[in-house]
């Protein structure tokens, strides 16, 4: 069987998913500040390969874990965490992915919701 990874698309699709998701995060008001400071070139290269590696992938993350990554972040909350499902979610319609796999990437995505919000 084939990996989330290959079933999406492979590459272009997780490079097309990550540039349309975070114009929508940056316009998004509920999440977007806390992106003012960062170098967001440099963000999508790191999400991109997470994303690759977490849909079975080639492993080529090196990036901080969730919760290492994430603990700075100050006031953190699952309505944030929300507002980035329904913004990678949305992302994932536009591109005619169907229900099925958004469930299965958003129950991925729910697996690290506790290291992210750092409880």
């Amino acid at each position: 069987m084939s990996s989330l990874y290959e079933q999406l698309g492979g590459e272009a699709a997780v490079d097309a998913a990550v540039d349309i998701f975070y114009r929508k995060v940056l316009a998004d008001d509920r999440i977007s500040h806390y992106f003012d400071t960062v170098d967001m070139d440099e963000q999508a290269v790191k999400q991109k390969a997470f994303l690759t590696m977490v849909f079975g992938g080639p492993h080529n993350y090196t990036g901080k874990d969730m919760r290492e990554g994430h603990k700075h972040l100050k006031g953190l909350n699952d309505g944030h965490f929300d507002a980035v499902l329904e913004n990678l979610a949305a992302t994932l319609t536009e591109l005619g992915v169907g229900s099925d796999k958004i469930e299965q990437i958003a129950a991925i995505g729910n697996s690290v919701r506790d290291d992210v919000l750092n409880r």
